[in-house]
């Protein structure tokens, strides 16, 4: 007779009912279900992605690509929105100071959560300590030690092709997994739904220059 295996649910009520607390588990899973990649890849209309608890980027859909970078272009490593948020060229895609520093600390805010999720991961560990070294902002923030879940929202920022763009941010959880899927949409009949209309046009070449 083949043993019977416990879901994650299962287990964490067997581990109650015996007056245990279960070991947290070792690091964010970067295992994607095929149904969300099968999600995106139906969503050939909305930039869509993945994000794990330390905030890197497994999966994405072409139009998440030409909004966002050409992810497939990039070391594994640096597809981490938190490395690129305070290390890289944010300020110019996302606009104002004031607009860029509150999305800085509610992804520190964020990041703080997962820190306390996964104790025990090196990855999240090494991610804290090389920001902090690289961005007095992020080391402000994070000495703060202001918790919080990131959440659904508006997001503003400028697209070196189309332009400035004004956009719904809605936050899907897989729980299971620990995982978040980050869709973009644009209210239909607006200048950012036209401009996303482009966008699905150019992909990820650069026409900035031409």
């Amino acid at each position: 007779m083949p043993s019977a295996r416990l879901t994650d649910d299962e287990r964490g009520h067997l581990h109650y009912l015996a007056g245990e607390t279960p070991e947290p588990p070792a690091g964010p899973s970067r295992d994607v279900p095929q149904g969300i990649l099968h999600l995106l890849d139906r969503l050939d209309d909305t930039p869509a992605y993945v994000l794990d608890a330390r905030h890197d980027i497994l999966a994405w859909n072409a139009l998440a690509a030409a909004l966002m970078c050409d992810f497939s272009a990039m070391r594994p490593g640096d597809r981490n929105v938190i490395r690129w948020l305070f290390t890289g060229s944010a300020a110019e895609r996302y606009g104002t100071e004031e607009y860029v520093t509150a999305l800085a600390r509610e992804s520190v805010a964020d990041l703080r959560a997962a820190a306390g999720r996964y104790p025990g991961d090196p990855g999240i560990a090494a991610l804290v300590a090389e920001v902090s070294e690289r961005s007095a902002l992020f080391a402000g923030l994070w000495a703060e030690g202001e918790v919080g879940i990131r959440r659904s929202g508006r997001k503003h920022m400028t697209h070196k092709v189309v332009g400035p763009l004004d956009l719904h941010c809605d936050v899907l959880y897989v729980p299971e997994r620990d995982q978040r899927v980050v869709l973009y949409t644009a209210v239909p009949g607006t200048p950012s739904h036209e401009a996303m209309k482009l966008l699905r046009v150019v992909g990820t070449q650069d026409l900035s220059s031409r």
